[in-house]
């Protein structure tokens, strides 16, 4: 995110002064925020949401609901899904793609999980400096790969 030049908290552009956060929320923000995958948009997969894999990070069902309540997320029991994907596609985890090779030819879906960001949570989530989780994503990766899905990492050519 680019400096606005002032130390208000407030997010250029965008209409809401992040400093109206208490720390608490920031701290739950920031650590579901090392879950965001991009594809497009930005997309926290949480699937089994009292899986450890979240829970040790202070994600949980009420963090999840703190942070619908104050408007970060909306939160599905059912869960997410984005359809109509051709046989590959691609997903960026803190910056570094990772391919997905699906059973079909066409007509694919992914499985977004319980989670998105509500339009403010999708300003915020660049703002706050979460960090890259690897168990998270092999976490991702094998729970992919158990759907069929043949899933790559593309490496940068040196």
């Amino acid at each position: 995110m680019s400096d606005s030049g002032s130390d208000s908290g407030a997010l250029p552009g965008r209409g809401f002064d992040a400093s109206i956060l208490d720390k608490k929320d920031i701290e739950l923000f920031t650590s579901l925020c090392q879950f965001v995958w991009v594809q497009g948009e930005p997309l926290p997969l949480i699937y089994e949401i009292d899986n450890e894999i979240y829970t040790k990070h202070g994600i949980n069902l009420p963090a999840l609901q703190r942070l619908k309540a104050i408007g970060l997320i909306s939160l599905e029991s059912a869960g997410y899904v984005k359809r109509k994907f051709g046989k590959h596609t691609r997903l960026f985890y803190f910056g570094k793609p990772t391919k997905i090779q699906f059973p079909h030819a066409a007509n694919n879906q992914l499985d977004l999980g319980h989670v998105l960001l509500s339009d403010l949570g999708k300003a915020l989530a660049s703002a706050y400096n979460a960090k890259r989780n690897q168990e998270y994503y092999e976490y991702i990766i094998k729970r992919w790969s158990r759907q069929g899905m043949v899933v790559s990492s593309i490496l940068a050519r040196s």
